[in-house]
């Protein structure tokens, strides 16, 4: 009989003081944990708080709410995240190994970070 392991992704804001999810996922394996991930951050990178067109692809999971970011450091970064090969390579080994896979940026002029995090389990194994 094959085990079947679910894996959870999540995004999150801070400000340091409070904490809040934009969004999260659970899913069947950890390349859609991943997919789900880059997905978000571009999305959050491109939209940097601005309204989105719709997509044209509709995904049975839902997307994070949009972050109005400050300044352009934190987007890039969430881009660069999202679509360089080392990054992304040490994120799925993470997962593979049974550890989490995080990331965080900082936007400095408003003291805010956001996390995007993916886990093998569900959302309260985290």
């Amino acid at each position: 009989m094959r085990r079947v392991t679910e894996y959870a992704a999540e995004v999150t804001v801070s400000d340091g003081q409070r904490f809040a999810s934009l969004g999260g996922v659970v899913v069947r394996n950890r390349r859609l944990a991943l997919l789900w991930l880059r997905r978000q951050a571009l999305r959050l990178a491109n939209g940097h708080g601005l309204p989105l067109a719709p997509e044209p692809v509709r995904l049975p999971t839902a997307d994070v709410r949009p972050v109005h970011f400050h300044g352009s450091g934190a987007p890039e970064e969430l881009r660069r995240w999202a679509t360089r090969g080392p990054h992304q390579d040490h994120a799925i080994r993470a997962l593979e190994a049974g550890f989490p896979a995080l990331f965080t940026v900082l936007d400095p002029a408003v003291g805010l970070s956001l996390t995007l995090a993916g886990w093998r389990g569900r959302p309260a194994d985290r």
